[in-house]
């Protein structure tokens, strides 16, 4: 069952970079884009595993750092001409505090 988690304040995050927080055995990379819009996705690149939250924020999208796959923050989706996913989980903010309906919490 999933169950909204708070995982801390919009400014403890910077913009353009993320923050990692553990649900179940899942690591989750919430972002910070330049418009402070706040998404949050598995921290795990589908093409190779990569660790998400260290990749470059552009805009409304991360570039994984280990080999520059391009994903959509809306929706985990890689950009075009790339393919595969990465899980999304639904994120809400309140009074400057960050929400995200995290798995298993």
């Amino acid at each position: 069952m999933s169950e909204w988690t708070e995982v801390g304040r919009i400014e403890d995050i910077p913009r353009l970079s993320a923050r990692v927080v553990r649900a179940e055995a899942v690591d989750v990379a919430v972002f910070r884009t330049a418009r402070d819009e706040i998404f949050a996705l598995r921290d795990r690149c589908p093409h190779k595993s990569g660790p998400l939250s260290q990749g470059i924020v552009h805009g409304s999208r991360v570039t994984c750092p280990l080999h520059n796959l391009v994903l959509e923050l809306t929706d985990g989706r890689a950009a075009p001409p790339d393919e595969g996913c990465t899980e999304t989980y639904p994120v809400k903010t309140e009074d400057g505090k960050i929400w995200v309906l995290l798995p298993g919490s």
